[in-house]
């Protein structure tokens, strides 16, 4: 059968690959585009196969918040190349498992898959497209009652933060420039925890064995050197902790001040219960 250009161009437009490729599945399958359409997608699962080994730190990081911001889906979708991941393609496949993972609310990435035949194929198709690694990462759904979940990403994609405050019912609408703000400042500052009681315990103890050497080197006396270390840990607290950081639109308060103002402007009880912070390039969690 004669491979037509007409014939070529109907199977680019059912599944958005290349001329060449569309071209060559035809001519496999006898000019027959299920077949041919069957044929691309195996060709995805050989390039999923093939690149299996190689590193996907590049991708989009992606938000959205529902029922009035009482939930907040974030999700990591990975590829090999900065270059594919401004691509249309890309970006509508990130899309694509964003809705999914709305639609759905699957438990982990597998579960997104396997009860997801559409999209299954949708990611099939985008990797005999494009020819790189692409993965879902990670992904997490939060939902709050009597709270408030705020979202921010940074242009480009690269990064992405939610936040939940509890105790906000009542003032939603005039906590939303300060709970974008405090997004923002998780953004740029990159706090390990909310709150000091949160940090790990084996951080702290490797924080104060090193400012305990510090001082030793220093000449400080042996009697001495817990207090300074535990003075020193109050610092690492602040630049640590997000409601202890310096507020980063105003360096004469901390974001735990900021909240204090509004709380008693409002009559309020807002309080930070948790973010998460998801940057291309982290280590995954």
């Amino acid at each position: 059968m004669e491979i037509t250009a007409a014939l070529v161009n109907q199977l680019r437009q059912k599944t958005g690959a290349g001329m060449m490729d569309c071209k060559k599945a035809l001519t496999e399958a006898n000019g027959d585009i299920e077949k041919a359409i069957e044929i691309l997608r195996k060709k995805g699962a050989a390039v999923a196969a093939k690149r299996a080994e190689k590193t996907a730190n590049e991708g989009l990081v992606l938000t959205k918040i529902l029922n009035d911001g009482k939930t907040g889906i974030i999700v990591e979708i990975n590829c090999e190349t900065d270059f594919v991941a401004k691509s249309a393609d890309f970006e509508k496949f990130a899309g694509d498992v964003l809705e999914t993972v709305v639609a759905s609310k699957p438990s982990n990435v597998k579960e997104l898959f396997d009860g997801n035949s559409e999209l299954k194929n949708k990611y099939t198709e985008i990797l005999g497209k494009i020819g790189e690694k692409i993965e879902v990462s990670r992904f997490s759904i939060d939902e709050i009652k009597n709270g408030l979940l705020v979202d921010y990403v940074h242009p480009g994609s690269k990064l992405g933060v939610l936040v939940a405050f509890e105790n906000t019912n009542g003032v939603e609408d005039k906590f939303g420039i300060p709970g974008k703000d405090i997004a923002m400042q998780v953004a740029a500052m990159k706090p390990i925890c909310t709150y000091r009681e949160e940090v790990p315990k084996e951080i702290i103890d490797k924080e104060m064995e090193i400012y305990k050497e510090l001082a030793r080197k220093e000449g400080k006396p042996e009697n001495i050197l817990e207090k300074i270390a535990s003075g020193r840990l109050n610092k690492f607290y602040q630049e640590n902790c997000l409601v202890e950081q310096m507020f980063i639109k105003d360096n004469s308060k901390s974001v735990g001040d900021l909240i204090k103002e509004f709380n008693s402007s409002n009559s309020s009880q807002i309080k930070i219960k948790m973010f998460r912070r998801y940057h291309l390039g982290d280590e995954k969690k």
